[in-house]
């Protein structure tokens, strides 16, 4: 595939104004630390198309439901993070002319994201319609260390003419989000103020009574000297500015220098927002551009020390996993346990920037590595913490006994999704619940987290699933009916392999940690007993369902079916279909997809993989190879999966181009979706295609298990994981593989099935 981006180990480089591709760009070159985040729109103002985002961590709207045709059991609203003060402006006027790339001729353009350093520069020279040509550069970043600050250096340089400059920086509150159900502005205006060098506004949403304020400071210099023009204020409804006018010679250099603070009433009072948001400013305006740089550049050191993936011999997929890599450490950052991830992380709006089960099935492992305990623990307390929610979802659809039924799409724990086939049918979220839980311990080894919280999720969980189980008669087994497995070009069938297999899985874990608890913590199991009304009959039913739950299953093919009647489908394999078919998402009707036998992304695969440990490598061979011919990988979430099970049964050229395939998959815009925002979740997905894929990373009874292959395009491969108090650097090519522990806390290994014990600080090397 042709890379629109130069390839480059540590810069994402755009060369050339492309304004077909501009959103596309807004996405790919987006900033965030956790806290807030914006796309890479630009500063001036800008006529052509663009999707301008700015959006605070956890601050959200319920847009009310839109749908054709209401259903008992539908949510009121979706709920959607806010696209809110646009406080990069820096609005340009040459000679009464208004910079505008796409009223004026560009050339030199080029925008590179450091992911090294964590910051935006772009630079162009442009000529205006009365022939002023100037040359504009602007480096941005938002800060990881002071959460609420953003900083932009945004210089001019006159190149054919002396004239007159009117700089106008501004706060815009008068945003909507593109995605809004009727077209509604989700904002109202508390108060604002401008004067000259600085503004702010405080805002807060119709409903539920977020406020957020932005504050800004600037200055202005010209050839490195602080000037004090004349200032004209300008205010408006939802918006503050002020107008520097300068009178400047031919090459001089004018630079604004923008410090803002963003905050929201979720971490302050609101009446004393406006003062913190003031003095945050302030504070990162005093201690100056440069410092606050040096101090980005440091704070990105610390996190590639960590999370850092090299590969040799083969650009691109290190540009890819490091894009990846970056991008999801500036999402979440797991201090804050009443966040979580959502789809499109601060790229963009799609799917409303909620919570999906994404979360618990692609980005735990990648936090789990790379982060301490806690961040990973934060996201099974999001999930408890909001098990009151998931109760009652379930009891609105008729469910009793404290049965909780996880929403597909949330941000307090209400079910927010409004597509019955996935609302009501795609109930597989609940099983990534519950594994997430499974996956921290496992990994961790911490399993204070059962008595303290996580059991009272898993029960409720499983109560759900037993509840979700009817038995047949006919078939002398327990089946569950009606509905959406991982594939969505499914809807309403029956029997889905994944779902029924994750069921009982989930009951069968739930037991376990009963009969733990029973062993190490009675006491606390017994407090449990009595709050949740836990009854010993439970036991005996979970037990009855597990033993005598139906798979679909093809003898013939030894393989496990994905459905009732999937052979029913005619088989058609994904190389014989004419290319300009897909994807089919674009192309077919829904109808069509419903009938074909086309897979959206890894179903059966998905509980494979899983359960890997269950399979041997013949019956994962088989089942590899029938449904990989028949999946588009429409899905973000797809490759990923591919490229693990494809490493696991050797089969490594389609393991390496399912991996160029996710690790690429924003940056050469696969699914032609880009411009949408970022695919944050399929982000952690090609980190786990690396680590668990070829590194062959798994936790099998408290030992660490690697076995490592090496692409045929890749030099060496080397990836650095947390694991219980140890750092290990990884490195492996085709002759060795060398693992140091960079901790002093010793730990116990499986490498190609011979055991070692790594003391802290030693090397292990063995020979391939």
């Amino acid at each position: 595939m042709e890379h629109y981006y130069k390839l480059n180990e540590w810069n994402i480089i755009e060369q050339g104004f492309n304004s077909d591709k501009n959103e596309i760009s807004e996405s790919i070159f987006s900033l965030g630390n956790g806290y807030m985040g914006q796309r890479a729109n630009f500063e001036e103002e800008y006529s052509g198309t663009s999707l301008q985002g700015n959006y605070i961590a956890g601050v959200y709207y319920p847009d009310k439901t839109r749908v054709g045709w209401w259903k008992n059991g539908y949510p009121e609203y979706f709920a959607k993070v806010l696209n809110s003060t646009n406080w990069i402006g820096i609005d340009i006027k040459i000679n009464d002319i208004t910079l505008d790339l796409a009223k004026c001729t560009v050339k030199e353009f080029e925008r590179v994201l450091n992911m090294k350093k964590g910051y935006l520069q772009r630079s162009f020279k442009a000529t205006l319609s009365n022939g002023n040509e100037i040359e504009v550069t602007s480096k941005r970043f938002i800060s990881m260390i002071r959460g609420e600050i953003g900083v932009i250096k945004y210089a001019i340089k006159p190149l054919n003419f002396s004239g007159k400059l009117e700089i106008t920086p501004y706060l815009d509150g008068d945003v909507m989000n593109s995605d809004s159900n009727y077209d509604e502005k989700f904002w109202d205006e508390i108060s604002k103020e401008v004067n000259p060098y600085a503004g702010y506004l405080l805002l807060k949403t119709k409903k539920l009574d977020f406020h957020i304020c932005t504050y800004m400071n600037y200055e202005i210099t010209v050839n490195d000297k602080i000037i004090k023009p004349v200032i004209a204020l300008n205010q408006s409804e939802k918006y503050v500015a002020s107008t520097a006018l300068i009178y400047c010679n031919e090459n001089d250099e004018v630079i604004i220098y923008k410090y803002v603070a963003n905050t929201s009433s979720r971490y302050y009072d609101i009446s004393k927002l406006v003062r913190i948001t003031k003095e945050l400013s302030s504070k990162a305006k005093k201690d100056g551009f440069e410092m606050l740089l040096k101090e980005q550049a440091d704070a990105w050191k610390e996190k590639w020390k960590e999370s850092d993936i090299v590969i040799e011999g083969d650009i691109s997929a290190q540009q890819g996993i490091r894009f990846n890599i970056f991008q999801l450490n500036q999402t979440y950052t797991g201090e804050d346990h009443r966040l979580n991830i959502g789809p499109k992380g601060f790229t963009g709006e799609k799917y409303g920037g909620s919570t999906y089960w994404d979360t618990e099935a692609y980005c735990i492992p990648f936090y789990l590595s790379t982060s301490e305990e806690k961040v990973s623990k934060n996201l099974l307390l999001y999930r408890y913490k909001q098990l009151d929610k998931a109760i009652e979802n379930a009891t609105k659809l008729g469910f009793t006994n404290g049965a909780a039924l996880y929403p597909m799409v949330t941000m307090n724990g209400e079910e927010c999704h409004n597509e019955w086939e996935i609302t009501f049918e795609e109930i597989h979220r609940n099983g990534a619940i519950a594994y997430a839980t499974y996956n921290y311990v496992n990994y961790t080894g911490d399993k204070s987290c059962l008595g303290e919280f996580s059991f009272e999720v898993l029960a409720a969980i499983s109560r759900f699933w037993a509840q979700r189980a009817t038995f047949s008669k006919s078939r002398n087994k327990y089946v569950i009916l009606g509905v959406t497995g991982p594939n969505e070009y499914e809807n309403n069938v029956n029997n889905n392999w994944y779902t029924n297999r994750i069921a009982c899985w989930t009951l069968t874990y739930t037991l376990e940690v009963i009969n733990y608890l029973n062993q190490n913590e009675p006491e606390r199991l017994s407090e449990l007993n009595k709050k949740l009304n836990f009854k010993d009959d439970e036991i005996i039913t979970w037990k009855n369902i597990i033993e005598n739950m139906y798979y679909p299953c093809n003898e013939e093919l030894g393989i496990f079916l994905q459905q009732d009647g999937y052979m029913d489908k005619e088989q058609i394999l994904v190389k014989d279909l004419d290319k300009k078919n897909l994807p089919i998402n674009q192309k077919w009707s829904w109808d069509r997809i419903l009938r074909s036998c086309f897979i959206k992304q890894a179903d059966v695969l998905q509980g494979i993989y899983l359960f890997e440990q269950d399979y041997n490598t013949d019956t994962i061979k088989r089942n590899f190879d029938f449904y990989e011919q028949r999946t588009v990988h429409e899905s973000s979430l797809s490759p990923c999966i591919h490229t693990i099970l494809a490493a696991k049964i050797g089969n490594y050229d389609k393991a390496y181009e399912m991996y160029l395939r996710t690790s690429r998959l924003d940056l050469d815009n696969y699914n032609n979706d880009t411009k949408d925002g970022c695919h944050s979740t399929s982000m952690a997905g090609t980190w786990m295609a690396v680590v668990h894929g070829f590194g062959g990373l798994r936790v099998i009874d408290n030992k660490l298990v690697l076995n490592p292959i090496i692409p045929d395009h890749w030099k060496s491969c080397s990836f650095k994981i947390i694991f219980r108090g140890a750092l290990l650097n990884i490195k492996f090519n085709a002759d060795f593989l060398q693992i140091q522990n960079e901790k002093d806390v010793a730990v116990d290994l499986s490498v190609y099935k011979k055991d070692y014990r790594l003391n802290g600080n030693d090397l292990l090397e063995v020979k391939i």
